[in-house]
């Protein structure tokens, strides 16, 4: 340990070439990790390598560029990123809409139903496109989950102490000891059912602090589309990270 001491401090991250191209490999020093290990976030496209405390930096190079085709064919099965801009398509409750950028003013950002498809309808100046669409995704995820609580706290006779909305990046969803729930913006994205479930999810958790059969036969009792919102989730939930 008096090595890894004395050693200067890590750099954040390395730079891997492989055939002509340079990817941004982070770094994460573990003490409690046993082996050098790679990881590419289906979230984000981060490339993350996590070391263990007495592991040398030469040594880290080394296996990252050794892993280069690793790290390229990976990050090549990822989805491609849809950003918010005018024509893209982005699904709301799980319906394909297309943003329209109807001019400079106009009005707040809202659903309209289009020549062939629903559209969210935005006014503003072009560069602004992108914050005032994931303004409106959140104010209509706040809706709906605030909907879905009501409904459930009248469910199961408890309320969370805070509802807090945010883009997170490792759980759909959470429940603090102190009844404080968290939720991510991007549920707006997967039909209706899923956010319904999820929010019925940590709502349990409020008087089942765990995942025993207890909370799971709760969870059932209040919500009928476990089953299916679960399957969603496994085969389409990483990709709602690909937009914005």
């Amino acid at each position: 340990m008096r090595l890894a001491l004395l050693r200067g401090p890590d750099p954040d991250h390395l730079d891997v070439v492989h055939e002509g191209e340079t990817f941004r490999v982070a770094l994460r020093r573990r003490p409690t990790a046993r082996r050098l290990t790679l990881r590419v976030s289906s979230a984000t496209g981060e490339v993350v390598m996590t070391l263990p405390a007495r592991t040398s930096l030469a040594v880290a190079q080394k296996f990252a560029v050794g892993h280069g085709g690793w790290i390229a064919m990976r990050l090549a099965k990822l989805p491609e990123r849809i950003t918010f801009q005018a024509g893209a398509i982005l699904p709301l409750r799980g319906v394909p809409h297309r943003i329209l950028h109807r001019g400079v003013s106009g009005g707040l950002t809202r659903i309209e139903q289009g020549a062939d498809d629903p559209v969210i309808s935005v006014a503003c100046e072009a560069p602004h496109i992108a914050r005032r669409i994931g303004d409106f995704l959140e104010r209509e995820a706040r809706r709906d989950l605030m909907a879905a609580v009501t409904a459930y706290t009248a469910a199961i006779g408890q309320a969370p102490t805070r509802i807090t909305v945010r883009d997170t990046r490792s759980r759909w969803g959470s429940c603090t000891a102190q009844g404080a729930l968290n939720f991510s913006w991007r549920l707006i994205l997967a039909p209706p059912v899923v956010l319904d479930y999820l929010v019925a999810h940590e709502m349990a958790h409020l008087r089942e602090m765990n995942h025993s059969s207890r909370f799971w036969s709760l969870v059932g009792s209040i919500c009928p589309n476990v089953d299916e919102a679960e399957r969603w989730l496994k085969r389409n939930g990483a990709s709602l990270h690909r937009y914005g």
